[in-house]
């Protein structure tokens, strides 16, 4: 594709959506060493660095499935507009610096859901929607969260069995170790399914523009853009969110940190290679909490988890209508200036 041939407006709109994906690194990779610093494995910062490397290189071992679903599985193709991706890349950035700034891990993911989904409803009602792609989006958040649950007890329980006879010394130290491998996993998760989402959203836009011809597909350099721009996001860090996860909800183990991550890790390579966008944060939280469980139901710190919950439900009506507001702005903009 000969990217000179690109208009200003498409230019712009293509480094809106990578300033998107810029701070779903800052905003949710977090989730991915919330828990590895928690048991202080890894200082915050080396911490980072691991899980930008491995969001990064998350391409290398998915398929483009969950992009596929962002660019034609939530709202119809031929609706989408100029104006339709600023609404929902603005929506979505508004919700997630908002929450960012008050440190409450809601999900970039379904804030980018929410604020395509509000944009376009402002344009074209309900019938753009494509409900079986929403029914999907909607059962991962609901099912996401219980699979990172009941994974991470599983493993914890299992772990708990198979070390049971260990000195608490040896088994720290092997688990401390197993957690570099449970870190890098999650994070490949992570950059599997969230980097996704914005290569959707920028291939249906080039899509719209016609530089990809007549069938929807997602360029290479659209792949290597959006997985460099969410490993970017994930050095500048996200500290609010990762004192919130790691330690907020329940202290950690080594052993349990590992159990969250692989379980988490496990749910979201499930939801990747079914095409399903997902919650880093949701799945994460589950898996923290479900480790804490294991332990007993008073080492969770159920008052967070219900504030992270309440986020949740309220992140994609919010984006959504934010997304709204600013496709209108759009084309407010656009008949001011045209």
């Amino acid at each position: 594709m000969d990217i000179g041939g690109m208009s200003l407006i498409l230019i712009f709109l293509i480094g809106v959506a990578l300033l998107f994906d810029f701070l779903n690194g800052l905003h949710d990779a977090a989730n991915s060493i919330a828990t590895i610093v928690s048991t202080r494995v890894l200082p915050a910062r080396w911490a980072v660095i691991w899980a930008a490397f491995f969001n990064f290189i998350a391409f290398l071992f998915f398929g483009l499935h969950v992009a596929n679903t962002i660019g034609k599985g939530i709202i119809a193709p031929d609706v989408i507009s100029d104006a339709v991706i600023f609404g929902a890349l603005g929506g979505a950035i508004f919700w997630n610096v908002f929450t960012w700034l008050i440190g409450i891990p809601s999900s970039s993911s379904h804030a980018l859901i929410g604020g395509l989904l509000g944009a376009g409803i402002a344009k074209a009602g309900l019938d753009p929607i494509v409900w079986a792609g929403v029914w999907k989006t909607v059962s991962g958040i609901v099912i996401s969260p219980a699979l990172g649950f009941s994974l991470a007890l599983v493993l914890v329980l299992l772990a708990s069995w198979a070390f049971v006879k260990a000195t608490p010394p040896l088994a720290d130290s092997v688990f401390r170790k197993l957690q570099f491998v449970s870190a890098a996993l999650f994070s490949l998760g992570h950059g599997g399914n969230d980097a996704q989402k914005t290569m959707g959203i920028i291939a249906v836009l080039l899509y719209s523009h016609g530089h990809l011809g007549a069938e929807f597909h997602v360029p290479f350099w659209v792949v290597i853009t959006c997985q460099a721009a969410l490993g970017l996001g994930t050095l500048f860090g996200g500290w609010r969110i990762v004192h919130t996860m790691g330690s907020r909800i329940t202290r950690l183990t080594p052993q349990q940190g590992f159990c969250a991550e692989t379980g988490g890790a496990i749910a979201l390579f499930f939801f990747t290679n079914l095409g399903i966008p997902v919650s880093t944060t949701h799945t994460i939280t589950g898996s923290i909490v479900g480790v804490g469980a294991a332990r007993r139901m008073s080492a969770v710190r159920w008052g967070v988890a219900k504030s992270i919950v309440w986020a949740w439900v309220v992140t994609i009506p919010m984006a959504g209508l934010t997304g709204a507001l600013f496709y209108w702005a759009a084309r407010l903009l656009d008949r001011a200036f045209s």
